[in-house]
Order: structure tokens, then sequence, then C-alpha cells
């Protein structure tokens, strides 16, 4: 058995994002991500092999997918389900606070 708070032990100030691996269990797989005033580099787009469902739950931050004019902006407690191999990027995370997502990556 395992337990935890989400919210403890935060990176602060950070120059990179941190990612937490929470739970894996091979087809499952459930992150912490930490941002700081992060974003995608320009150009570069995730192509992931999973389904994914992400939320945030502080602060906040906008997600672009590849072929749509217009970023999706999120505030704590807005999710996005994100389909295995659909290109999407972080456009934009909070400068000087810690954004805080989780994502669960499954199929």
């Amino acid at each position: 058995m395992q337990s935890g708070n989400i919210f403890s032990a935060i990176p602060q100030g950070t120059d990179k994002e941190t990612l937490d691996v929470i739970l894996d269990s091979g087809n499952l797989r459930i992150e912490r991500i930490i941002s700081g005033g992060h974003s995608t580099p320009p150009g570069q787009w995730y192509d992931q092999e999973q389904d994914e469902w992400v939320i945030l739950l502080a602060v906040s931050a906008a997600v672009m997918f590849e072929g749509s004019s217009e970023a999706i902006s999120l505030k704590p407690g807005d999710y996005v389900s994100i389909p295995a191999h659909v290109k999407h990027r972080v456009e934009w995370t909070e400068r000087g606070e810690e954004t805080i997502w989780l994502a669960v990556h499954y199929g």
C-alpha cells in the first residue's frame, strides 16, 4: 500500500520541470508534474504511445494541439483527454508560481 499528499514536497523556484511517478503498473502510469513558467520548446510536440488524461490542480496553463489555431487555457479543476498520437504541447505555465498537474497515461 502507498499513501501520500499530491501537494507535499513541491519544489520552489526550480528552473526545470519536475515529474514524479506516483504509480506505474505497466499499462497505467500516474504522474505529478510541477511547472514554473515552463513551456514545450518551440517546434517540439509530444506524440505519446498511450492515451493521456491530465487535470490541472493549481495555478494556470495552456495546451496547444497540432493543427489547432488556439491553445486551450486551463485553470484549477480543468482537464483534457488526449488520445494516443495526438500531437500536443504546453504553450505556457504561469511564471513565478508552481503549476501542478496530475497526468494519467493508460491504454
